[in-house]
């Protein structure tokens, strides 16, 4: 900055960096609004040029007619998918931080039982959820050990590595100064984890409401106490294709709160202290 008559002025180029901020902050809501607005409109106008009957492709307005005029029916659904959503997320944070610890206070306990979170991992749901049928009685139960099992392994598998990521020159300081297991675990590699363990969280929430809706067509599960997919599935056999639509978007919008609110509660975790939440300097 340069001082003339009493006042500041930036140098060409802090200007131009303090622009192309500004502009960055702004296209960073701007262009997806815009890109989104554009491709209704041509949803419309491809249904209005084409004579598409709503049947087929309904037009943007009649999905937003529907979803209100269905309101009730879709959002008690929604309730239903979300309920499943959560507590298999909470599960999954539960089980998936247990065992990371675990493995990461014995090579050999990981060693032993990886390989099998792995195979769950690998395993598509559909393949497994005959056998759960089998064995589970509980509507509700099958589902959440579905959504469970896909939501799971991003948990284990990023709060793992967090937790073997720790500095080394940084171990061997705590054990020279006399740092119990816990001492490590509490103070040096639970901290270290955090950055791992909230980006497998981000990955584990949209997970675990694909796997509720996955589980809940695989099951079948019909009745007023069924979740959206359930709605989808009886759209389609109806050929209610605006409410299947409304259904569809009610499942994307929540993804993406999902996505957000995961993604602020991480920004507000370690915006103080890791890099990967600092502003960085251009």
């Amino acid at each position: 900055m340069t001082a003339i008559d009493g006042t500041l002025k930036l140098d060409p180029e802090e200007a131009r960096r303090v622009r192309q901020e500004r502009f960055e902050r702004i296209g960073r809501w701007v262009l997806p609004l815009a890109i989104m607005i554009l491709a209704i409109w041509l949803w419309d106008r491809i249904c209005v040029w084409n004579e598409i009957p709503q049947y087929i492709l309904p037009r943007p307005g009649v999905v937003l007619t529907t979803l209100y005029n269905d309101a009730g029916l879709l959002f008690s659904a929604l309730l239903v998918t979300l309920r499943i959503t959560f507590l298999s997320l909470l599960l999954a944070v539960v089980g998936g931080v247990g065992l990371a610890v675990l493995f990461a206070q014995s090579k050999w306990v990981e060693m032993s039982f990886f390989p099998f979170a792995i195979v769950l991992q690998v395993t598509p749901i559909v393949a497994i959820f005959p056998l759960i049928n089998i064995y589970v009685d509980n509507q509700t139960t099958k589902l959440l050990l579905c959504a469970w099992i896909v939501a799971f392994f991003p948990i284990l598998s990023n709060t793992t590595l967090g937790l073997n990521s720790v500095d080394r020159n940084l171990r061997d300081l705590f054990k020279l100064n006399g740092a119990t297991r816990w001492q490590q675990l509490r103070y040096l590699r639970l901290p270290a984890a955090m950055p791992y363990f909230l980006g497998g969280l981000k990955i584990a929430g949209g997970l675990s409401l694909i796997g509720a809706v996955v589980a809940e067509f695989v099951a079948g599960a019909t009745g007023q106490s069924s979740g959206l997919a359930s709605r989808i599935i009886e759209a389609g056999y109806r050929l209610n294709a605006p409410r299947l639509f409304a259904a569809l978007f009610l499942i994307s919008l929540t993804g993406i709160l999902i996505f957000l609110v995961l993604s602020l509660i991480s920004h507000l975790i370690l915006r103080r202290w890791h890099e990967s939440a600092l502003k960085q300097e251009r």
